[in-house]
């Protein structure tokens, strides 16, 4: 009897759940209901599968990254790598140095390579090593060289291409990348001799600050999309709610009645799954020829894990269905009509603190958890906090709408039609704002911490210029004076410099004290003059340099604190024998006068011994050139006609302006991550809600037929209808920059940061407010349409 009964049961539902799924598809209103639940709905399973990838898009960019590492070692690492690197010279290998630059805010990928013997290893991507003079490019790199913006850069990269680096050698299709030949590189200084490309290296650690940075920002953007989807599947419930009232005329049950509810509501929500399948095909085809905030993705990495999928697929209907049966707890459904509770009692206030106040609890204990060095961070406690909190937006949102719009009265009639149509619906009115309202207190909270966490995450250099004219060269390998004077030679020759100068740089051990160096600067005494304030000089002349004040840079005291102290006189340095051979100790003379330094190429003061070539020669140190050019105000090119100066002379040299933001790879990667999902997020906020104001302005059809027949002006309907957005809008802006405010607080107190900015709360309220100015402008020929007279008709 047991499974007969469950048989009988499961007809039952499947014959109600089919239904209401032909309801869905019946008649004009059916369809149209079901076509704007389904865009709504496909619209956000999109957006969650583009979501549900992300962890795979990540997996292939870092599996390619580790492809073209050189021995198991990032290029980003050379620098630190022992230049013999204990790998001897065979017919396999080749020299690499890292030739990364800039080009107008834009990186560049490269490297230099110079192959040892007839059959070298390749890089990813290309299938043999360029000549001297070829070079191979990625195709955004090409396609770059080959347009008028590339001018400067094709002068740059003075070589032939020969061919376009492939999707197995690149991070992304926007990356700009090339591999350029060579055969002046020999091991030493910044050069590697490579015998395999790729090996995964082992990985440091992840930063617990950005593991909470994209667990916050991974609930700020994912909670707009789940509530639009909730709200999507409430469309068109009024006149849903007048079928079902006929259904019980002819004898359906309350029990059945919500069961065809629930087949209308699962009918249109299958339908957006399909649609929305379809859209992220289309989107995934069309994304590997976008490129926001310089991050591309290949489509081919684009694929939501298993189970993400399957929750996404799994998880929407349910939602849906939920949602719906959950809307009718309020409607009494007879036979002969509808019965709301429009006279209900007030919205209860303490139960909606209730969870906001619970996410703020589990965020609280969290304060100081990742301030200073160390440090872990529970993803799941944060998720929990944020969610809660952002969820408190939206079940506050009606009780505030509720008890502000029950004071007003008075003013012109629109003002009037729009107050009375908020007191009446004051739930439908809140629904297409909520996703607004949760957006912007989100992206509050995570601009705020984001702030935070950048300015954690960068180290800034001295700041020599009020007007960052300034660029530090550094890291050029230097064979003797003569060759860093032909450097600065060429530096002050490069149009749109005003005036260049450096010096030759060694760090050198100092013998007796293991483990410790010292720096030497070698130079004429007009160099030296350019570094520090020395009166009296000439040849043979040394010198003790230390941090001084620039009476143009303001007080250098602090970087002098973390600068190494010069040795005493009468110490004793290891450096190389004459003609380079060798070593040999060489003694710092005890009565060597102390100086004040005032500038270098890295904006710090230099610490160390400033020696006159007669003193210490050039050729009895490995040294590198440094130096510093002040740029001209008039040439907006002159910072890249620079790095095409330095790029010359050698590829692994940097040029950057003073003051340069030197920011964690790891944050740079979540950053533009965040920015180009929160870009995403806002287009499906802005397509959501003139979904959602066409579906309330087509359950009030009738109502605005009725009210032109009576002589009512058109422009006066179509202020009610921008007072009727604008008044929850207001109010959920102002909702959304405390509850924003609330929750950075919360969150900034994690990392330990001190202070907020408050500023951060008008470029977000101020973006919200437009966002609504457009989507009632993009409603108001729908509002045209809908007053005609034909609106007076029905089925």
């Amino acid at each position: 009897m047991t499974l007969l009964g469950e048989t009988r049961r499961s007809r039952v539902w499947a014959r109600d759940l089919g239904m209401g799924a032909r309801f869905a598809f019946s008649g004009q209103q059916g369809w149209i209901r079901t076509v704007l639940t389904a865009v709504g709905v496909a619209l956000g399973v999109a957006m969650l599968l583009l979501a549900a990838s992300m962890p795979q898009v990540m997996s292939s960019q870092e599996t390619r990254g580790d492809a073209r590492q050189i021995n198991g070692i990032s290029g980003s690492t050379l620098g630190n790598v022992d230049p013999d690197a204990k790998t001897e010279r065979t017919d396999r290998t080749l020299l690499s140095a890292d030739a990364t630059t800039a080009y107008h805010g834009k990186d560049l990928f490269g490297r230099t390579l110079q192959a040892e013997g007839d059959h070298p290893v390749t890089p990813p991507g290309i299938d043999r090593i360029p000549k001297p003079g070829e070079m191979w490019v990625s195709p955004a790199l090409k396609k770059l060289l080959d347009s008028d913006e590339g001018a400067g850069l094709r002068e740059r990269l003075d070589f032939r291409t020969v061919g376009v680096i492939a999707e197995e050698g690149l991070i992304g299709p926007g990356e700009l990348a090339f591999y350029a030949g060579t055969d002046s590189l020999k091991p030493g200084r910044g050069v590697q001799r490579v015998e395999h490309f790729g090996g995964v290296q082992q990985k440091s650690p992840a930063d617990p600050v950005l593991i909470l940075l994209g667990t916050v920002a991974c609930a700020v953007l994912l909670m707009p999309v789940a509530v639009f989807i909730g709200t999507a599947a409430r469309f068109g419930g009024e006149r849903r709610d007048r079928r079902l009232a006929a259904l019980r005329l002819v004898g359906s049950d309350t029990a059945m009645t919500r069961r065809i509810a629930a087949g209308e509501s699962l009918a249109g929500a299958l339908s957006g799954l399909l649609l929305g399948g379809v859209l992220f095909a289309v989107s995934r085809r069309l994304i590997g020829h976008i490129t926001l905030f310089h991050l591309s993705v290949f489509p081919s990495d684009v694929r939501p894990g298993l189970l993400l999928g399957a929750l996404v697929v799994l998880g929407v209907p349910v939602v849906a269905v939920a949602v719906s049966v959950f809307a009718l707890r309020g409607v009494t459904i007879e036979p002969l009509g509808v019965l709301r509770e429009s006279t209900s009692r007030a919205r209860r206030l303490w139960w909606r603190l209730l969870i906001p106040l619970l996410g703020l609890g589990l965020l609280l204990p969290l304060a100081g958890e990742l301030a200073g060095a160390g440090g872990s961070v529970n993803e799941a406690q944060v998720s929990a906090g944020v969610v809660l909190l952002l969820s408190g937006i939206a079940l506050l949102l009606p009780w505030l709408v509720e008890r502000v719009v029950i004071r007003l009265n008075g003013g012109p009639v629109s003002w009037q039609l729009a107050i009375r149509r908020l007191q009446l619906s004051t739930g439908t009115a809140t629904r297409a704002v909520s996703g607004i309202t949760i957006a912007v207190a989100g992206a509050i909270a995570l601009q705020l911490l984001f702030s935070a966490v950048q300015e954690q995450s960068t180290q800034m250099a001295e700041q020599n210029r009020a007007d960052g004219r300034e660029v530090n060269v550094t890291d050029i390998t230097a064979e003797g004076a003569a060759q860093a004077d032909r450097m600065t030679r060429a530096l002050k020759s490069t149009e749109g410099v005003a005036s260049a100068a450096g010096y030759l740089s060694a760090d050198q051990e100092i013998k007796g004290k293991d483990g410790s160096y010292a720096t030497v600067i070698i130079g004429s005494c007009a160099r030296l003059r350019d570094i520090a304030a020395i009166g009296s000089c000439r040849e043979g002349q040394v010198f003790r340099a230390e941090p001084g004040k620039r009476s143009d840079a303001g007080d250098a005291g602090d970087v002098a604190d973390e600068a190494t102290a010069p040795p005493p006189g009468g110490s004793t340095l290891r450096i190389a024998g004459p003609g380079g051979k060798g070593e040999a100790d060489w003694r710092l003379p005890s009565q060597a006068p102390t100086v004040k330094s005032e500038l270098s190429a890295s904006g710090v003061p230099v610490s160390g011994i400033l020696a006159t070539p007669s003193a210490l020669s050039p050729d009895r140190v490995e040294g590198s050139y440094n130096g510093w050019v002040q740029l001209a105000k008039d040439d907006p090119d002159a910072l890249e006609n620079v790095r095409t100066t330095v790029f010359r002379q050698n590829p692994t040299a940097s040029a950057a302006t003073f003051g340069r933001a030197e920011v964690s790879a790891g944050f740079v990667q979540l950053s533009r991550g965040i920015f180009a999902a929160a870009t995403g997020v806002l287009a499906l906020i802005a397509a959501s809600m003139v979904i959602s104001q066409i579906e309330q302005l087509r359950e009030r059809r009738r109502q605005l037929a009725v009210l032109v027949a009576f002589g009512t002006r058109r422009r006066t309907l179509g202020a009610s209808v921008l007072w009727q957005s604008a008044i929850p809008v207001v109010l959920g802006l102002v909702l959304a920059s405390v509850s924003g405010l609330g929750l950075g607080w919360a969150l900034l107190r994690t990392i330990g940061s001190p202070g907020m900015d408050w500023t951060v709360v008008l470029p977000m309220s101020g973006l919200g407010a437009g966002l609504i100015a457009l989507v009632t402008l993009l409603s108001m020929p729908v509002l045209w349409r809908l007053m005609r007279p034909d609106g007076l008709r029905t089925e």
